[in-house]
């Protein structure tokens, strides 16, 4: 009598509500039995799902793998499934996650003249006064929903500064912003809408400010006259690639950061002990676990689940699976930074944690360029709440809280929480913002 294998646990249902929810146990499940699995997605397009961490940067890295749709082996009506909703429609395909090299390299080099670390660290107090405006709203209450006060407009503000849009109009980017978060929970067609306005607010911005462009920067230049600038020196950008830059930044910029203070703000909650040793730290006035926290929050439970859309343009093997040309892969991150045999423990949140290559920012050449701002984001805003509000708490059950609906992004659509009333930043010594 030979021995029969044993049959393996059935394979989990994907992209329902309950997996939205705790996406991981069956992230687990498609490492161990089928690490590169091919998926009807809710949108009824097909995709391989790739979730071991050697397979997912190796496939990161692989140029035979395209960012650009056209490589879609479907009928065309099914490419507009595959982006953000709108963006062919708006003119806004000219950017770095829809372009492979030769245009891609000119295209980001262009930008990192623009988008540099040093403006970025320079923008570093306007963060916290940010921080700190946003909380002083809701300070003296002792309760608040983190998301839709907090951690969704602190991006939107820093990014419409950075970028350069006017104080006055930068309610209507929290507006289109809003729309373009919702994954369905808005007026249909609402997503595209919002693009295309938001597509014609900034071609007409950048029209302005080329117009108005002084011959030397000046000190706190903004970041559209940065990427025109960029743009008027030998190599450029057309207005249509600012245009689309500027949106791509905005886009993928203010989504990511929501969701890195949301999740990362609700690990901790759920953490206690974690986030004992981060307020300590904190109060004895070191940054060293507030860095490599941030870096571990990502990995734990990071804001971009699945890495965004390629194609194969010729056939190619992943994790021992033939990929034909034409075929979408999907890189799944959340899977790929809880591998064990990447990550000790991979389960275990530990902000301490040192030998951390997370791949919550991508890798090789469409790693995320704005990283460092996401970072900064990160750290000032999780420090200001943990340090202005002590004694933060769930006002919830956990399981009454309900992640949003989408392919590539995780984050929650609330995060209620309460706290001992305190002063305004203003009262106690520290800057506050006008918004």
């Amino acid at each position: 009598m030979t021995d029969q294998p044993m049959p393996h646990s059935p394979a989990p249902e994907l992209f329902t509500w309950e997996f939205a929810s705790d996406p991981y146990p069956a992230y687990a499940w498609l490492r161990e039995h089928a690490p590169v699995h091919r998926t009807r997605l809710p949108s009824g397009v097909e995709a391989w799902l790739v979730t071991r961490y050697a397979d997912a940067r190796q496939a990161l890295a692989d140029q035979r793998l395209s960012k650009n749709p056209a490589h879609h082996a479907e009928p065309a009506h099914a490419k507009g499934k595959t982006g953000i909703p709108g963006e062919r429609k708006a003119e806004l395909m000219t950017h770095l996650l829809n372009i492979d090299p030769p245009d891609h390299t000119r295209l980001r080099r262009l930008v990192s003249k623009a988008f540099t670390p040093r403006r970025v660290a320079e923008f570093a107090p306007r963060v916290q006064e940010l921080a700190d405006g946003l909380i002083d709203r809701f300070a003296g209450a002792g309760s608040a929903d983190l998301i839709h006060e907090f951690a969704f407009p602190l991006p939107i503000y820093a990014i419409c500064d950075m970028l350069g849009v006017p104080r006055e109009d930068q309610d209507d980017f929290r507006d289109w912003a809003g729309m373009m978060i919702r994954h369905g929970g808005g007026p249909r067609g609402g997503v595209a809408r919002s693009v295309k306005k938001m597509r014609g607010y900034l071609a007409d911005l950048i029209h302005r400010k080329r117009e108005a462009l002084p011959a030397e920067p000046g000190p706190g230049e903004d970041l559209i006259s940065g990427l025109i600038r960029a743009s008027d020196h030998g190599e450029h950008l057309t207005e249509n690639e600012a245009a689309a830059m500027a949106f791509i930044l905005l886009f993928a910029g203010f989504e990511t950061t929501v969701n890195l203070v949301g999740n990362g703000t609700y690990a901790l909650l759920t953490h206690p002990e974690q986030r004992a040793r981060l307020q300590a730290s904190l109060a004895a006035g070191e940054r060293a676990l507030l860095g490599t926290g941030v870096e571990e929050l990502l990995r734990f439970d990071g804001p971009v689940e699945l890495a965004t859309w390629r194609f194969a343009t010729r056939p190619l093997t992943i994790g021992g699976q033939d990929i034909a040309p034409g075929d979408p892969v999907l890189v799944v991150l959340a899977a790929a930074d809880r591998d064990p045999e990447r990550f000790a423990e991979p389960d275990t949140l530990d902000l301490a944690r040192r030998d951390n290559q997370h791949l919550g920012y991508g890798h090789g050449i469409h790693y995320c360029l704005g990283a460092p701002l996401a970072r900064l984001e990160g750290q000032t805003a999780l420090a200001t709440l943990l340090t202005r509000l002590p004694d933060l708490r769930l006002a919830v059950d956990p399981d009454e809280l309900r992640w949003r609906g989408g392919l590539i992004m995780r984050g929650l659509r609330t995060l209620p929480v309460s706290f001992t009333p305190v002063a305004r930043s203003a009262d106690i010594g520290t800057p506050s913002s006008q918004k």
